[in-house]
């Protein structure tokens, strides 16, 4: 384990041991009895994240304003690259000890609050945890069976990003922002229509539906939950295949999709990030990354296509979560570091945006915005979008990384023409079937 000021950079673990599990599904373990912090014990905990180096030097600069709060409280840091990570928690998961508190992902969350890994923190709300200034819709992303496992830090939504620049060259309008799917069908054929002559070539989207958080999207627009509260799927074959026939308008009689061989060509660059589609729907935190990549900072956002009954039914997801061990022999000190990290003004201002949006507002309020800003603009487009935003995030089951990978492989073998609908949808069910919720 590390300690302070030594985090780990990628390092591999030699071997990952299997996460020994109980019960898959529902929530993990019931609220401990509510702590109150004791400032006159000393105390050490540990807290790891993945990221890099920028972000280890900002959560450095607020643990040491931690600290100084809280002389009693010593924190022992550590961080690694994604994969790296979650190996390490995999390992510690096994022998019930993961760090006091940890940074979390939604994609995680039931994985290891579902298998009493994670603290049940509804003991520590009100006392050593104060959530009053986050969402109901972002808090509520990070419970199981109505238990608080998981605290939003940040959020993001999805966006439809345009690039105003190729549209003029085009001669094609922007999309309303009341526009449907069908109205992105028919944007995507005429801007493919009018590019078509140019060089490069300029296309109005890839196909969006090989995507499997914009299918679980769109099955909330349907007013259906992708997965029950027991960790299991919620949708049928049909429900997938209806999804993936919605961009059927864009395939044919003409294909006016972006080429899959020419994106998997420009990895880990993308046709929107060259400047060879006019459109792509991503993550509002990704305005950043498209405009360093495609050297355009006019680059603009728009809320996700309506329903055919007009509603977006949109959701706020947690961009990253802060959980607490289970295990933890300091429960009201990780709950309190958990506390000072998603409320401090102060550290609001160290992080900006590169978590996120923050949680709550005084950490909004106190980062340094300037007008134009990259922060600035995915600061406004997420309060454009707040009173779309009426819906929970989907709260992914056990297997999700893999059911999201073979989506995603199956979406590029069908981008080929590889495989037809019918055989996409029966080829990922078959992956579900022995992924979901496998303990």
């Amino acid at each position: 384990m590390s300690i302070k000021r030594s985090a780990l950079k990628g390092i591999a673990v030699a071997a990952v041991a299997s996460f020994a599990l109980t019960a898959c599904g529902g929530g993990g373990s019931e609220a401990a009895p509510s702590e109150t912090l004791d400032t006159e014990e000393d105390v050490t905990i540990v807290f790891n994240w993945w990221g890099n180096d920028d972000r280890a030097d900002k959560y450095e600069e607020a643990i040491d304003l931690f600290e100084e709060e809280y002389p009693n409280i010593t924190v022992q840091t550590g961080f690694q690259a994604w994969d790296d990570y979650w190996s390490s928690r995999n390992t510690e998961a096994a022998g019930s000890s993961l760090p006091d508190v940890l940074q979390m992902d939604l994609s995680y969350l039931r994985q290891y609050g579902s298998t009493n890994q994670l603290l049940n923190l509804d003991g520590q709300i009100g006392t050593s945890l104060d959530v009053d200034g986050i969402d109901s819709s972002l808090l509520d992303a990070g419970k199981l069976d109505g238990s608080q496992y998981g605290i939003a830090t940040s959020s993001n939504t999805l966006a439809m990003f345009y690039n105003p620049d190729l549209l003029e060259q085009v001669g094609v309008e922007p999309l309303d922002p009341d526009y449907t799917w069908d109205d992105l069908n028919t944007f995507i054929t005429d801007v493919s229509a009018a590019g078509a002559s140019m060089d490069p070539v300029i296309y109005g989207s890839v196909d969006y539906t090989g995507t499997f958080w914009f299918f679980l999207q769109w099955l909330v627009q349907q007013g259906i939950e992708p997965f029950t509260e027991d960790g299991q799927l919620n949708f049928t074959r049909e429900d997938m295949t209806e999804w993936l026939n919605t961009a059927e308008p864009i395939r044919s009689p003409v294909d006016a999709t972006y080429p899959i061989a020419r994106g998997t060509q420009l990895l880990p660059l993308g046709g929107f990030t060259v400047n060879e589609t006019a459109s792509e729907m991503s993550w509002d935190n990704f305005l950043a990354g498209y405009s360093a990549d495609s050297g355009n900072d006019n680059l603009q956002m728009l809320p996700i296509p309506s329903n055919a009954d007009g509603e977006k039914k949109m959701f706020l997801k947690p961009s990253m979560l802060l959980s607490a061990s289970a295990n933890s022999e300091h429960p009201a000190a990780a709950a309190t570091l958990i506390d000072f990290l998603i409320n401090d003004p102060e550290v609001g201002r160290i992080f900006g945006t590169s978590k996120g949006v923050p949680a709550v507002q005084a950490q909004r309020d106190a980062m340094v915005l300037e007008e134009g800003s990259v922060d600035a603009r995915v600061v406004a487009y997420e309060e454009s979008v707040a009173e779309f935003a009426t819906e929970a995030a989907p709260l992914p089951v056990q297997g999700f990384g893999t059911i999201e990978a073979e989506f995603k492989r199956l979406g590029e073998e069908f981008a080929y023409r590889n495989i037809t609908v019918d055989q996409f949808v029966d080829q990922w069910f078959s992956e579900a079937e022995m992924s979901v919720g496998q303990g």
